[in-house]
């Protein structure tokens, strides 16, 4: 067997009482009552030795391109407490049988093993690792591993609050958190779960009991959350986070769309726009992050550059599943069952004899980006807890907290969202300071329902008026021929190249019948479901940038702005919905208005199905339409 590395081997001189020790290290024992000699100085001479006389790193956990594995990832449990949209599918994943999963006994014999040969970081993954009712005691007993190091942790932060003292009691020594946006209505519709405000409180908890830095893990999507990385960033000027950037990266199950992945470099760009003294950071060796600092602020930013900038050259990571497999690559599908072997009485020079020869066959970096995406591999939620989205991820603009829309009837109605609504109001700077002091709010928050996009403006900082649809007029003229349809009658796109692009606006509205029972449910927001306004309102946006994906032949529009506003009418048992789209381009938006309207109406009675089916959708129209060639619509 190999030789242990230097570090353990310097502990086990420093420890030593005798003349001599296994090193072969000259120590000096002083008489009783002789000064000692000083730690600085024999700590330098016997690292000294050390140096000159290490031994070799663990060949069972060197590959053949010598890259030496003294990081180990360890999955507790396929479980998680929260149903991600892009990392779940609603329906659940297939779990392995209990008994087929690593027992705790098998965890920390293989953790054992492990660090034996070298291994001198275990990071504990899922699932989620706060929901094994034993991951405290896990904890301890590895805090006893001589040669261990650091001990660390990925969670969704649900529990951390609750756990984090006894886990740091235990010896938990590194923390990364996983949050991918900073808006509570977010959150929930992307997790179908409640928990924003213990994410935040988990945070709080870390910084509290000295961790630094507290990493937070988001993984950024085109369409989803790209445009919180500013607000990301200034959490770092008040407190010791380290928030790392992730490209999104493809897994079995996600259906990888490189549209949808936004590049470190793209990134970097929209940072140093804001603050363009931002500055590079030295890189740790073996390191996956590209860290930088804005020069004054506490905390820091790093890039996990997995897709466009691969870090295989230096990877000293190895990972164990739930069930007991091996991986040596994170993007590779080759696994070899080490839980096998040790239930069928493997000795400990036959498992290192399996685990050696799984590291030597590891290539020297993964298929690239593209390739990845073709390759079967287990999801992400079955190796450890990695953000991924769905074909089709929602693109969900932020929500406004600042009372745009005031929902009619619905005043009594508490919902936690808002209860971190004053967070946002000043915008990324100055409501920075305020997170560690109030990330669960205090006194009866307000319930809103209006969602909007602009991209004119931060999303965080929208306008409190509502806009009204303009003064009735006259009819617009019209033409007495299809506009799709060629000289034979068949379907074809208008061709657009030559009009001129003008602003465009249009509003259109829906009404949902939803009878006395439902409409009490969703007034006082009991629906098993969740709230059906929020999703109806934030399926509403979704659509209508998906417009040109549903209508064949619709043009694709780059929309600056979409917002949708529900109302509560008590005397109807009804919904009122108002979808708004404006763009500047060569052809209206009316569509993607009626879209959003329409879908909105549909996500209602999703919501309400199970209560009642004796819901009607109804009256979906153009208000008003604004920009055309023909003229001004409005509707009197």
């Amino acid at each position: 067997m190999a030789a242990r590395p230097v570090s353990r081997m310097l502990q086990r001189v420093l420890r030593s009482s005798v003349r001599s020790c296994s090193s072969g290290a000259p120590v000096t024992q002083h008489r009783p009552g002789e000064p000692s000699q000083t730690a600085v100085e024999e700590l330098s001479r016997r690292r000294q030795f050390l140096r000159e006389h290490a031994a070799p790193f663990s060949a069972f956990l060197t590959d053949s391109f010598g890259r030496q594995h003294s990081y180990l990832r360890i999955s507790l449990t396929e479980k998680c407490n929260l149903r991600c949209q892009y990392c779940m599918p609603e329906e659940g994943v297939p779990l392995t049988p209990k008994a087929d999963l690593l027992t705790t006994e098998e965890i920390l014999t293989l953790a054992r093993l492990f660090v034996k040969e070298g291994v001198d970081k275990i990071r504990l993954t899922g699932g989620e690792p706060l929901i094994r009712p034993d991951v405290v005691d896990i904890v301890a007993q590895l805090h006893r591993l001589e040669g261990l190091r650091t001990i660390g942790i990925t969670t969704n932060g649900i529990n951390l609050a609750r756990l984090l003292p006894q886990l740091q009691k235990a010896g938990l020594s590194a923390i990364n958190i996983s949050l991918d946006t900073l808006v509570p209505a977010k959150f929930e519709f992307i997790v179908r779960r409640k928990g924003f405000h213990k994410v935040m409180e988990g945070i709080h908890k870390a910084i509290e009991l000295g961790y630094s830095p507290v990493k937070v893990n988001c993984v950024v999507m085109r369409g989803l959350n790209e445009d919180e990385l500013l607000d990301f960033v200034a959490l770092t000027e008040g407190l010791p986070l380290d928030v790392r950037f992730i490209e999104y990266m493809p897994f079995d199950g996600n259906k990888w769309n490189f549209k949808k992945m936004v590049s470190y470099k793209e990134m970097l760009e929209t940072l140093r726009q804001q603050w363009p003294e931002l500055e590079k950071l030295p890189e740790e060796e073996s390191s996956t992050a590209k860290a930088f600092k804005v020069p004054g602020f506490r905390g820091q930013v790093s890039f996990i550059t997995s897709m466009s900038e691969h870090f295989c050259g230096t990877c000293n990571r190895l990972r164990i599943t739930a069930d007991g497999n091996l991986k040596v690559c994170l993007f590779g599908n080759s696994e070899v069952s080490l839980r096998d072997h040790l239930r069928a009485g493997a000795s400990e020079e036959e498992l290192l004899q399996i685990i050696g020869a799984a590291v030597g066959r590891k290539k020297r970096q993964h298929a690239g980006m593209f390739s990845i995406a073709q390759m079967k591999n287990r999801p992400m939620i079955l190796i450890e807890l990695l953000l991924m989205l769905q074909d089709s991820p929602p693109a969900i603009p932020s929500i406004s907290f600042q009372d745009p829309f005031r929902v009619q009837g619905i005043g009594h109605r508490v919902s936690f969202f808002n209860q971190m609504a004053t967070l946002w109001k000043g915008c990324r700077g100055p409501w920075t300071s305020l997170l560690a002091q109030r990330w669960l709010g205090s006194g009866p928050p307000q319930r809103h329902c209006s969602s909007r996009l602009d991209s004119d403006t931060n999303p965080k900082c929208l306008s409190a008026v509502s806009r009204a649809p303009a003064t009735p007029s006259g009819p617009p003229p019209t033409s007495d021929q299809l506009t799709h349809v060629d000289a034979e009658g068949r379907a074809a796109m208008v061709d657009v190249g030559g009009k001129p692009d003008t602003e465009r606006l249009a509003v259109a509205s829906a009404v949902v019948l939803l009878g006395p029972v439902a409409f009490k449910l969703v007034q006082k927001n009991q629906l098993k479901k969740g709230d059906a306004l929020v999703v109806a309102q934030l399926a509403g946006v979704q659509a209508a940038k998906q417009t040109s994906q549903l209508i064949p032949l619709c043009h694709h529009v780059a929309l600056s702005h979409v917002e949708v506003q529900l109302e509560l009418d008590s005397t109807r048992h009804a919904v009122g919905i108002q979808a708004s789209c404006r763009a500047r381009g060569p052809t209206g938006v009316e569509m993607e208005a009626l879209t959003a309207a329409a879908v909105a109406a549909l996500t209602l009675y999703d919501m309400c199905k199970a209560v009642s089916r004796d819901i009607v959708l109804g009256e979906i129209k153009l208000i008003s339409k604004t920009g055309g060639q023909r003229g001004d619509f409005h509707r009197t």
